[in-house]
């Protein structure tokens, strides 16, 4: 009897490793690309009714808020943002933190992603490349960012908040362009710690 049910607690055990790792990763694709198709319906209706966004309400948290691609990854590559960092939210998409700036204004629009599970957005964060662009669309607009070094260069507690600061690294100073801090955990399993990219935005289009 204990033989037994040491077995099912081994294998409920597999069971649940295998649907964090693989599981709620299909899951999260799936809902990836849906949202993607709801919110570009949602903008297209928008536009018709409110053109200048006066009448919009601010996003809640777990709303989606933009779109985000980077052509490193490949030309699919394509993950909602989210209003918020908490772990459901994350679940389906990436984060954004919401005491940082909007996508396109002065000061730092700050993003979080799982680098493992729930879709895996930032899996290959870390091989990202300074120059590499990184993409935000928005209702209103397509903002291109560059980054300024690599996420592996760069790795700090989860408590180092400065890293999503207005001028990261320097909080007495005004920011004066609009900037943009990607951040993810560096390892595979759960970690303290997180790896860090910094970059700027080069090129602003109106839609």
């Amino acid at each position: 009897m204990v033989g037994v049910a040491l077995l099912v607690v081994g294998l409920s055990c597999l069971g649940w490793v295998a649907y964090q790792y693989l599981g709620t990763n299909l899951v999260a694709e799936h809902e990836f690309r849906g949202e993607a198709s709801r919110l570009r319906a949602t903008w297209s209706e928008q536009q018709k009714t409110d053109p200048r966004g006066i009448n919009q309400p601010p996003a809640l948290p777990g709303d989606a808020i933009g779109l985000l691609r980077i052509p490193a990854l490949g030309a699919a590559y394509e993950v909602p943002i989210r209003s918020g960092t908490a772990l459901g939210v994350l679940a389906k998409g990436v984060g954004h933190y919401s005491s940082t700036a909007q996508a396109g204004q002065i000061g730092n629009f700050a993003l979080a992603g799982y680098r493992v599970t729930h879709g895996q957005p930032f899996a290959r964060l870390l091989k990202l490349e300074r120059g590499d662009e990184i993409i935000v669309e928005t209702r209103d607009a397509v903002y291109t960012y560059v980054l300024d070094e690599s996420p592996r260069q760069l790795t700090v507690e989860d408590t180092d908040t400065w890293v999503i600061g207005p001028v990261p690294g320097d909080p007495e100073l005004k920011p004066t362009q609009p900037l943009i801090t990607l951040t993810t955990c560096p390892d595979l399993f759960h970690s303290s710690k997180r790896s860090v990219g910094f970059g700027h935005l080069v090129r602003r289009e109106r839609k």
